[in-house]
Parts: C-alpha cells; sequence; structure tokens
C-alpha cells in the first residue's frame, strides 16, 4: 500500500515535470551526449598514439627511449593533476580562438578533450602494459617489427581492457559535462544548476540526477558486455 502511494506521487511529479520542462531535458540529453561523446572520440583519437608512444619507449619496453618517456610522462601527468573546473576556466581564450566562443556544448567540447586526453593516453598505456611479455616475446622471435607488434599484438591482446578503459573515459567525461554547463556548456549539468540549485526547485535537481545516472549505468553495462564478448582470455578459461 505504501509502494503504490509513493509510486503513484513519483508518477505524478514526473508527468508533471515532463509536461512543463520535457523539451529542455531532452535538449539537455542531447547536449550532454553530444559533449561526451565528441569529446571522447577526438581524445582517443590523440590519446591512443600517445600512450601507444608511452609504452613502446618505456623501460624494458619494444622501443626504449628514456628521454622520450619521461617528456611522455610528465605531459600526460601534468595534464591528469589539473582540475577540471580549473583547466575549463584556464583554457577559455583558446576555447574562444578555437570554436569563436566560451558558450554552448561545441564550445564545451574544448576543454573535455584537453582534459581527457592525458587520461586516455594513461588507460591505453596501462591496458598494453597488461599485455602478457612472453606474447611480445613470441612475436619479435618471429621477426615481427616494431609497427607490427604494436598493431597485431599489443593492441588486439589489450582490447577487452581497452574497452573497458574507454567506457571508464566516458563515464568521467559525463561528470566532466555536468561541470561544463556551471560556465555555459549547457547540458544536464547547466539545467540542474539553474533550476535545481538556484531556483530551489528540487525536483529538477533529482531529475537531472537521476538521467545521469541512467546514462553512467547503460555506459558501464555496455562497455563490460563487449569487453566480456571479445575477451579470448575469458572465453578460454569457460
Amino acid at each position: 500500500m505504501y509502494m503504490e502511494i509513493c509510486l503513484t506521487g513519483f508518477t505524478k511529479i514526473v508527468g508533471g515535470l515532463y509536461s512543463e520542462y520535457g523539451s529542455m531535458l531532452g535538449q539537455g540529453i542531447l547536449d550532454t551526449l553530444f559533449m561526451t561523446f565528441a569529446s571522447a572520440a577526438a581524445a582517443y583519437i590523440m590519446g591512443i598514439p600517445i600512450g601507444i608512444l608511452a609504452e613502446v619507449t618505456r623501460k624494458g619496453g619494444i622501443r626504449p627511449v628514456p628521454v622520450l618517456n619521461a617528456i611522455l610522462g610528465f605531459i600526460i601527468n601534468m595534464g591528469r593533476s589539473i582540475p577540471f573546473i580549473i583547466l575549463l576556466v584556464a583554457v577559455m581564450p583558446f576555447t574562444r580562438i578555437v570554436a569563436g566562443t566560451t558558450i554552448g556544448p561545441k564550445a564545451a567540447t574544448v576543454p573535455l578533450i584537453i582534459a581527457a586526453t592525458p587520461f586516455v593516453a594513461r588507460l591505453v598505456e596501462s591496458s598494453l602494459r597488461e599485455v602478457d611479455a612472453g606474447v611480445i616475446e613470441a612475436a619479435k622471435a618471429m621477426g615481427a617489427n616494431t609497427m607490427q607488434i604494436i598493431y597485431k599484438v599489443l593492441l588486439p591482446e589489450a582490447l577487452p581492457s581497452l574497452i573497458m578503459g574507454a567506457s571508464l573515459a566516458t563515464i568521467t567525461l559525463v561528470g566532466y559535462t555536468a561541470m561544463a554547463g556551471a560556465v555555459g556548456g549547457r547540458g544536464l549539468g547547466d539545467i540542474a544548476l539553474r533550476f535545481g540549485y538556484y531556483r530551489y526547485e528540487a525536483d529538477v535537481m533529482l531529475v537531472t540526477i537521476i538521467l545521469l545516472i541512467i546514462m553512467v549505468q547503460i555506459i558501464q553495462s555496455l562497455g563490460h558486455f563487449i569487453s566480456k564478448k571479445i575477451d579470448k582470455r575469458g572465453k578460454g578459461e569457460n
């Protein structure tokens, strides 16, 4: 009985919110998805080569280059150490040059890409490091060159871990988009701030939180499902 009353009340609240804020929330979802996946795609385009280079050039790697590895490590660590909200404000002049504005989802992707690229690079490096050294040595013994080892051994073997890393990076970006909303990036974070915080509309705040949680759960579940499907080691154990 109590559950029925609660469910009825919740349904009424959601129905009222949909009629009043439905289109706005729908646009907020689209803006959040755009910022998340556009920045994730760009971050992976730039982060994968950096991560591969960092792994290959490390001490004990396929092609050790200590000086280059130290430089890459410094850049990656420096990028990861800056809190996103500070980075967001610090790169505004650069964002204006690139996007022509500092407001809106397109502009928000600039700091999102800058923040995500070193994070992605470190995830890629960690995933590649998990590959069994014996497999790499076997490839070397068969005469494979560096590029062949990277593309035919390292990346295929690390693919399940790379996909899990991609879901982690995407989830992190969902959180970053909420912060981007605080400085005009729009999306669900902007709605939560304007209506939930400034106007004290707790129901709007609650709905945006629920929508963000749903997004995160879908991304996490999808990443886990795909990773499990292509994990040859897991199949071998079963």
